[in-house]
């Protein structure tokens, strides 16, 4: 009973898991902030872009 009350080897697992799980949800947590930001961003690089292609050659 004793080796089973001081097995830890599950333990390290469980905590690895936790922390996957804080720093996933923090990860997420900053995308749905800045996501909208990010994306104006891209849409104002493509617009820019796109103003100033060379108008197709016949």
């Amino acid at each position: 009973m004793r080796n089973i009350l001081r097995d830890e080897s599950g333990q390290t697992m469980v905590e690895y898991g936790l922390l996957i799980a804080l720093i996933s949800i923090a990860v997420i947590a900053v995308l749905v902030l800045l996501g909208p930001h990010i994306a104006s961003f891209f849409q104002a690089v493509d617009n820019q872009l796109a103003s100033n292609q060379p108008a197709p050659t016949p």
